[in-house]
């Protein structure tokens, strides 16, 4: 798709590289506000606002990942669909954070999907893109134009492709583990060093 039509300038673009830079559009905006709200001192008034907007980044998310001009099928789309789960509780806990600022366990929620979301994207570059790491009986297929390279896992059996969707349940569900572990180790901690300080009672 051509977006603009300079004699000497040929930007072509396919459309889901449109949807993921949406995506990004409504980070930045996000990150901006709260950073100009933050270096002017003016975040305590405009906290409701930037919750919002967060929301909306994660609602734009899920739209985007669950309405995909791309077909994601196989074991692919089943990390998809693993993902929209993670952006899902994120815009929950999002709407929740901003309508009940000063609730812990919302805000804990927030941090917990936001930093979940961070390790699977991460996991899923691995186990999509790298093909050391495609799950055994699956391999990957890259397919690239004058414009692009597209690259999907395809697996060679039925009893491959359940092997590597029971795979990704797992990587989920130990990627949860051990962010949930992280959070009760540090969290009496940090609630001890705050009583010392005085900072809670």
């Amino acid at each position: 798709m051509q977006v603009l039509d300079f004699p000497f300038i040929r930007l072509s673009f396919e459309l889901d590289n449109f949807e993921h830079a949406s995506m990004f559009l409504h980070l930045a905006i996000f990150a901006g506000f709260t950073l100009s709200a933050e270096l002017t001192h003016s975040l305590e008034g405009l906290s409701g606002v930037s919750g919002i907007l967060a929301a909306s980044v994660f609602g734009q998310e899920l739209f985007l990942l669950h309405f995909h001009s791309t077909d994601h099928v196989g074991l692919e789309g089943h990390y998809h669909w693993l993902l929209q789960l993670i952006v899902l509780v994120s815009l929950v806990a999002a709407l929740a954070a901003t309508s009940f600022p000063t609730s812990f366990p919302a805000a804990l929620v927030l941090s917990t999907a936001v930093v979940f979301q961070g390790c699977w994207f991460m996991n899923m570059g691995f186990m999509l893109w790298v093909p050391e790491f495609v799950p055994k009986g699956c391999k990957v297929q890259l397919t690239s134009s004058s414009d692009s390279m597209h690259g999907a896992v395809a697996c060679g059996s039925h009893d491959a492709d359940l092997r590597a969707r029971a795979l990704a349940n797992m990587q989920f569900s130990w990627i949860l583990s051990g962010i949930f572990d992280v959070c009760g180790i540090s969290l009496p901690e940090i609630s001890w060093q705050m009583q010392l300080k005085g900072w809670v009672h």
